[in-house]
């Protein structure tokens, strides 16, 4: 869709050159009658254009001048290879099929160019362009912003090869590994250490200060789950707060326009969001990792990332969401205490990220009876105003029913989610730490829910007992 919006408005001088987009979740009899009519450019993601290709009659593509595949990685990574590969072999675009000739040059004379386009290098981005590209060229952009050719491997493979959002990984030695990752010197980073029971009351009280202090106009926030997502959608856009120090009565605790994004929901409201958020002066976006990447939201200042993601690219991605063609732009990365190793993976790769003044934040909000002046703070959950202000969001939770449900199913999908962290995060992101009471209370569960607890813990029985079960019978078979 923002690509097909970008063409409407490159094209409005040119009726002759007519664009279109078919994608999933739309009427397939719209989609087919916009393709008998004629298309000039056609977007589309790849699970729809294959399905037109095999039952379709009326879609013609004998005079197909270009294929464009942007983020080759990221559709690997969705697992949409076999589809891509599929839609190779239809087009005649596979290196490994015999194409006739006349297919092969349409009938104005131009041959057909495929090109992908990529802002990571990986092993399957390599194989994507050994079966779609003949004797290719690498394009890329070198730390001075200048274009360059790179010089043939030993295989003579070539890769057309996009730098994304001015995020984009340093390559050594014309090879496919990531070595550092190069990002816009106007994007400060920063980092949170909450305790994981301060930190929806510290994610609350940031947002605040960001757009009434800092005047930030747009915030995205990006989460590790839909459940957690729909949860603090309802939250932020329903919880009404009066500081014990204010007399007037109570208030949206964010006055901003707030939004929500994710895959589980309809696509038309998610075409709805993406509109809205654009258009917006104001507002704040609740997002997974489905705005993580591709999407150009335009004045986004601030990203935060709620729930650390997985490797180090996927950092960079969603960082990549602001500070955008010059513009400035912040990150804040919430980790726990325990979690404070990945700063470590992260400067690995060359990003540094410094301490966000936290304290000074929580300093800003008034509370009766807090003492002035305070040398030293003990923890950070006994601050005055993130005791004050988790009691408010516990009592508005254990009053509305409907938010308790939507509390309770986010704790259990944010639990599995953070049981998933694969490969070396396995060391930083370790489920045996988490305290399930703790992590309740980040979801203004005065209780740990039960049903979780139970489940949670057959599964560490279990896996005890699996363990005394292999331990016998090493010994049996050692006797």
């Amino acid at each position: 869709m923002q690509v097909y919006e970008s063409l409407q408005k490159l094209l409005q001088r040119y009726h002759w050159i007519v664009p279109g987009y078919i994608t999933g979740g739309e009427s397939r009899s719209k989609e087919k009658a916009r393709l008998r009519k004629g298309i000039s450019i056609l977007v589309a993601t790849p699970g729809r254009l294959l399905d037109h290709l095999k039952n379709t009659s009326s879609f013609l593509y004998s005079n197909l001048h270009w294929i464009v595949f942007d983020e080759a990685d990221r559709i690997f990574e969705l697992g949409c290879g076999k589809e891509v590969e599929e839609i190779l072999d239809h087009l005649g675009s596979r290196k490994n099929i015999h194409v006739n000739k006349d297919n092969a040059i349409s009938s104005f004379g131009f041959p057909q160019q495929n090109l992908l386009f990529s802002a990571t290098l990986n092993e399957k981005v390599t194989h994507f362009a050994k079966i779609s590209l003949e004797n290719p060229i690498m394009i890329g952009l070198d730390a001075g912003n200048s274009a360059l050719e790179f010089q043939p491997t030993e295989r003579g493979r070539f890769l057309e090869h996009d730098i994304n959002d001015e995020v984009h990984p340093i390559q050594k030695e014309n090879n496919f590994s990531i070595a550092d990752y190069k990002i816009p010197s106007q994007l400060v980073q920063s980092y949170v250490q909450a305790p994981c029971g301060s930190r929806l009351t510290v994610l609350f009280s940031v947002l605040k200060y960001l757009f009434e202090r800092e005047s930030f106009e747009k915030i995205l926030v990006l989460f590790s789950t839909c459940d957690a997502v729909d949860f603090h959608y309802s939250l932020f856009g329903g919880f009404k707060f009066s500081s014990e120090s204010e007399s007037r009565p109570e208030h949206l605790f964010l006055k901003c326009k707030i939004f929500r994004l994710h895959g589980s929901m309809k696509p038309e409201d998610r075409r709805t969001t993406f509109q809205a958020f654009k258009t917006e002066k104001l507002a704040l976006l609740l997002s997974t990792d489905i705005a993580a990447r591709g999407l150009d939201f335009p004045k986004v200042r601030c990203i935060i990332q709620y729930d650390p993601p997985g490797e180090a690219i996927e950092y960079v991605h969603r960082v990549g969401r602001t500070a955008r063609l010059g513009e400035r732009g912040d990150s804040l990365l919430f980790l726990q205490p325990t979690e404070t190793d990945y700063l470590q993976d992260l400067q690995n790769h060359g990003v540094s990220l410094t301490e966000y003044p936290l304290v000074k934040v929580l300093d800003s909000f008034p509370v009766r009876g807090r003492k002035q002046f305070v040398e030293k703070l003990v923890s950070l959950e006994s601050h005055s105003w993130i005791m004050f202000l988790q009691r408010a969001v516990e009592s508005f939770i254990a009053a509305e029913p409907g938010m308790m449900k939507l509390a309770q199913k986010a704790f259990c999908s944010w639990v599995r989610a953070y049981t998933a962290h694969r490969g070396a995060l396995k060391r930083i992101f370790v489920v045996k730490k988490l305290h399930l009471g703790h992590v309740a209370k980040s979801f203004a569960l005065k209780q740990q829910p039960s049903v979780v607890g139970k489940s949670f813990k057959k599964q560490v029985k279990k896996r005890k007992r699996d363990s005394k079960q292999d331990v016998s019978s090493s010994k049996k078979r050692t006797l």
